[in-house]
C-alpha cells in the first residue's frame, strides 16, 4: 500500500500546483483588467483637462477633477494591490517548493 499512499501524495500535490496556477491566472487577469480601467479613467481625465483648456477655462472645475482623479486612484490601487497579490502568492510558492523538494518518483 505505500505505492497507493505515494500516488495519492503525488497527485494531491499536482492537484495543488495546478489549482495554485489557475488561481494566480485569474488574479493576473482581474489585475489586467483593472489596469485597463484606470487607463480609460486616465484617458478620460486627459480628455476633460483638454476640453476644458479648449473652451477657454485655466483649469478644469474641481468636481470634475475630483471624480475623475479618484476613479483613477481606485483602479490604480486595485491593480497595484492585485499585483502585489500575485509576487505573495509567487514568493509563497518558491519558499514551499524548496521546503518540499522536488517531486519524488514512485517506485
Amino acid at each position: 500500500m505505500a505505492f497507493i499512499d505515494k500516488l495519492r501524495t503525488e497527485l494531491d500535490r499536482a492537484g495543488k500546483v495546478a489549482q495554485d496556477a489557475f488561481d494566480e491566472g485569474k488574479t493576473r487577469l482581474e489585475a489586467f483588467r483593472q489596469r485597463q480601467l484606470a487607463d480609460k479613467a486616465a484617458q478620460s481625465l486627459g480628455y476633460a483637462v483638454y476640453r476644458a483648456k479648449k473652451g477657454g477655462a485655466t483649469d478644469l472645475d474641481a468636481e470634475t477633477y475630483g471624480r475623475l482623479s479618484s476613479t483613477l486612484s481606485t483602479h490604480d490601487a486595485e491593480a497595484a494591490r492585485l499585483e502585489a497579490e500575485i509576487e505573495a502568492r509567487r514568493t509563497a510558492s518558491k519558499s514551499t517548493s524548496v521546503a518540499t523538494g522536488p517531486v519524488s518518483s514512485l517506485s
